[in-house]
């Protein structure tokens, strides 16, 4: 059984506990998501702390873009639950990167690799190498952002 998966259930134990209907619904959901990954495919797995924060980084991403979306429409309430449920979600992930972070590591990574002579065509190649420093502390546009920008 995965550590962080356990401090969820925990934490979902707590909350409806102290009838806090926002943080209790929003953990609900993501055991629900975690449930759910646990089972898709032909036998059931038990996910592992890093599945389980791969899930939960998912989860994040739709919050973000859900609030964004209910922005741009004007639907402000539904905007400020998904940003209360992405809070709920930011306590569990580590903590995200800096830009200033990314762009050390892009530049590490292209030094590594010899890119810079071969300019946007290498993006792959320095990719390859960022994205396993990066996972879960990043997101993933932000760091493909940074690298075209410093591939030119």
């Amino acid at each position: 059984m995965s550590a962080l998966k356990d401090q969820l259930r925990a934490d979902l134990t707590t909350a409806m506990k102290a009838r806090d209907k926002e943080t209790s619904g929003t953990l609900r959901m993501i055991m629900t998501s975690i449930g759910a990954a646990e089972v898709a495919g032909k036998d059931r797995v038990e996910l592992s702390d890093e599945q389980v924060l791969a899930v939960l980084t998912t989860e994040a991403k739709k919050r973000r873009e859900a609030a964004a979306a209910f922005n741009e429409g004007g639907r402000t309430e539904m905007a400020e639950k998904e940003r209360a449920e992405l809070a709920v979600i930011v306590t569990y992930l580590p903590e995200q990167l800096t830009a200033e972070q990314i762009s050390d590591i892009v530049a590490k990574a292209i030094e590594q690799t010899g890119a810079a002579a071969e300019g946007p065509r290498a993006m792959g190649k320095v990719m390859g190498i960022v994205q396993p420093q990066v996972k879960g502390r990043a997101d993933g546009g932000a760091v493909a952002a940074e690298v075209k920008k410093q591939l030119g």
